[in-house]
């Protein structure tokens, strides 16, 4: 009989149970409470859909609520849309009867699409509420939203459904060229400050043809994006000395995404391609941020690649990855890198000078510098490096050796490092018998190098390269090799510091 007595009692359980009143609920009183009282969903392009973001609502009261409504304030007409608690409600804009437990918290999630013409004229703010309830018990939740007009670059759509894509070898990309005579954006080889620009796919500059962007242009590029420079086409970016972290001045390359969470976030879009062939390419104050590589610059026709006065943050592949390339390069700062900040590799010829190369990447296969003059499968896989030559530069990072030298034979392989700071620890030793290596007794390659000291930079995760007084590399340059002015403008001083920054100069 024990079994049937436990089954009754189990009976008289439920059947209390199933006499709760869960769902008995009373009338909100406008008591809500919620984990914050504006949201404010950054900034977005016009047109261009914004992050999700999150607002928790709070029932602290012992009894179970009836939410009346849950809705935005211009309704279904407004450019926000939200969920709640999974739900969708009306088109995501309006929702009856929202249950909330005692005790209890519910989500709801924001999102917006809005175009220059919802904003505000004056301000470019788009803004609305979410009302929970009405009359005496209303309680507002404030939403807060900046548009920032855009000249949107893209590939056209073809009637059939297909894109305009362009040839690369034997593949198509989505890519378009740039038009100096566009019916709607006019000459779009001619990049101004006048408004951001975003581009979706390749924007390719065609050949016999430059793009040039005058100081404070800013270019975003939508994922597997970036800019193509064609055979005997070029490139001219105009850049100037900015007074504020603001980079005022300089010209801008970085992904779409604005909120802050994507801030340093590598590999939100392709590269800057200098393709086989391309010409009289020249970089002064440009700041490349989250690409797979910044600049991939592939067999120049002959004429030097001018490189000053750049940055290059947070590439998922290389910040600056040649081939068989002829560079230039005068106060450069690239730091972190999934593979290298700076290779050079498939021979070639390259000069730097007051350049400082980091790579923090988490990875014991990152290094900041990769020289080389092969690359592997390719006919020939070795070609002459001719010349790779680093003055007055700074080659640090997290990992234990920084530098890598890698060469085939049957190709030359010359290189010169002189009064450098060079992080190469040889922990295990492997490298002690490599000629390549010989820091202190090869004078044909190596002049002047502190090995292993601690530059003190400023604040790596920040992109500041800055030094002071207390630096391995203060005054440690060679004045035969003096480039007058830093990365900032500021003058340098005598002997000069190593890397691209004037000692004692700091972001403001």
């Amino acid at each position: 009989m024990r079994p049937k007595i436990i089954l009754f009692f189990i009976g008289v359980v439920l059947s209390i149970c199933s006499c709760r009143s869960d769902f008995e609920t009373v009338a909100s009183t406008g008591d809500l409470e919620f984990s914050k009282d504006t949201i404010y969903l950054d900034t977005v392009f016009t047109n261009i859909g914004s992050s999700t973001y999150r607002l928790k609502v709070y029932n602290k009261s012992k009894k179970d609520i009836n939410i009346p409504t849950i809705k935005l304030g211009k309704g279904l007409n407004s450019k926000y849309r939200m969920t709640v608690d999974g739900m969708q409600g009306t088109n995501g804009k309006i929702f009856n009867n929202v249950v909330l437990l005692a005790k209890d918290s519910l989500y709801i999630f924001i999102e917006t699409t809005a175009t220059i013409t919802d904003a505000n004229p004056t301000d470019f703010l788009y803004t609305d509420q979410i009302q929970f309830d009405s009359g005496e018990n209303l309680q507002n939740v404030e939403l807060v939203t900046l548009i920032q007009d855009a000249i949107f670059l893209y590939p056209k759509r073809f009637a059939d459904g297909t894109t305009e894509t362009l040839p690369i070898g034997d593949e198509k990309i989505d890519g378009f060229y740039l038009d100096e005579n566009d019916p709607i954006n006019g000459n779009e080889l001619q990049f101004t400050n006048d408004k951001p620009y975003v581009i979706y796919g390749y924007a390719a500059v065609p050949s016999d043809k430059t793009a040039t962007f005058e100081a404070g242009t800013r270019v975003h590029f939508h994922a597997n994006s970036g800019l193509i420079i064609a055979k005997n086409a070029s490139i001219n970016i105009n850049g100037t000395p900015s007074a504020t972290e603001k980079l005022e001045n300089e010209v801008v390359f970085e992904g779409d995404r604005l909120e802050p969470g994507f801030a340093n976030v590598p590999g939100q879009w392709g590269t800057i391609w200098l393709t086989d062939g391309s010409t009289n390419n020249k970089v002064n104050h440009l700041t490349i941020k989250n690409a797979t590589i910044g600049l991939l610059i592939q067999n120049n026709d002959g004429t030097t690649v001018s490189i000053k006065n750049t940055q290059i943050y947070n590439s998922s592949n290389y910040g600056i990855l040649a081939q068989t390339a002829k560079i230039n390069g005068e106060n450069l700062v690239i730091n972190n890198a999934g593979l290298a900040s700076l290779a050079c590799t498939y021979g070639g010829n390259y000069s730097f000078t007051h350049a400082t190369f980091n790579n923090n990447w988490n990875s014991s296969k990152q290094v900041a510098v990769l020289v080389s003059n092969y690359i592997s499968g390719a006919i020939p896989e070795a070609k002459a490096l001719t010349m790779a030559t680093f003055n007055n530069c700074i080659i640090y990072g997290s990992y234990s050796n920084e530098m890598s030298l890698t060469r085939k034979t049957g190709a030359a392989f010359e290189y010169q490092f002189n009064n450098c700071l060079i992080k190469f620890d040889n922990v295990s030793n492997q490298f002690t018998t490599n000629a390549d290596y010989q820091f202190n007794t090869d004078s044909a390659h190596y002049n002047a190098i502190l090995l292993n000291k601690d530059p003190k930079f400023f604040n790596t995760s920040q992109n500041k390269f800055n030094i002071d007084a207390t630096s391995a590399a203060f005054a440690k340059g060679n004045s035969a090799y003096l480039i007058p002015l830093d990365i900032l403008g500021n003058t340098r001083s005598l002997p000069p510091d190593l890397g691209a920054y004037q000692n004692n100069v700091f972001p403001k």
